[in-house]
């Protein structure tokens, strides 16, 4: 059964995109298919898979509004040996053309029935906001990923969104849980970095991906290349993260089914 995952956190700047580019270039690296769904108007993950955004012709705005469909609006990245469901700055307009449509929050979810048969997962690209197009991201997943910085605000915000998913599920999806929390940009130099996962580890307990991703400048990096860190240094540190990731990723999995 094909696994449909949202990473999301509504605190830009926390590493959403680049979990979600890299989380599914390392999944292809363990020969598995997956979508990569952006839904963030910015394009930033369609970027950062090697996909142009300004010569699309089709995209995730068309999807979600019913003038096309996922099997013709996806495209390839050559560079992550990934199928991706693109998105340029056109979205942004989307929030507003859905207030008027039947189904507003579940648009995604029925648009990628059709083709969840081609994939073993997909991973949806949430824009930093609680918004329309977020709704649509968790009314479609199975479970979320909260990638999260070791910092002081970063808690007071996992509590917002921990409720918003609550929510979701009881009135919108019962499917959705949170699958974990992975811990980003971590400098184990800092004193509170290492208290703020200390934290996280007390409270959420195995809810807490025992990967870390460092802070790596070969991460940052990839993106102006078109490529995925797990591919544009395999052997960086944080690339080497997020294949681990990965790898956790299809365990955890096999420990769920098997409940």
């Amino acid at each position: 059964m094909t696994k449909i995952f949202c990473v999301a956190n509504q605190k830009g700047g926390v590493g959403k995109t680049t979990t979600t580019v890299n989380l599914a270039a390392g999944l292809a690296k363990l020969d598995q298919r997956v979508l990569l769904v952006d839904l963030d108007p910015q394009g930033n993950a369609t970027m950062g898979a090697g996909i142009n955004k300004a010569k699309l012709t089709c995209s995730i705005y068309e999807v979600l509004l019913g003038m096309s469909d996922v099997k013709t609006a996806r495209v390839r990245s050559e560079a992550g040996k990934f199928d991706v469901l693109p998105a340029n700055r056109e979205l942004a307009g989307a929030e507003v053309e859905m207030v008027e449509l039947e189904n507003r929050d579940k648009r995604l979810r029925d648009a990628l029935k059709e083709v969840s048969a081609d994939y073993d997962f997909i991973l949806i690209d949430c824009p930093p906001a609680l918004s329309m197009l977020t709704l649509n991201g968790l009314c479609a997943a199975h479970g979320v990923i909260i990638p999260m910085q070791c910092e002081y605000y970063a808690l007071e915000g996992l509590s917002d969104l921990s409720n918003t998913i609550k929510k979701v599920a009881v009135n919108l999806n019962p499917d959705l849980k949170i699958v974990g929390l992975l811990r980003v940009m971590f400098d184990p130099r800092m004193t509170l970095s290492q208290q703020v996962s200390d934290q996280l580890e007390q409270h959420f307990g195995d809810k807490v991906f025992a990967t870390v991703i460092p802070r790596n400048v070969r991460l940052a990096e990839a993106p102006s290349y078109g490529m995925p860190g797990v591919v544009f240094d395999p052997s960086s540190k944080g690339a080497q993260a997020y294949i681990a990731f990965g790898a956790e990723m299809l365990e955890r999995i096999k420990l769920l089914d098997a409940k």
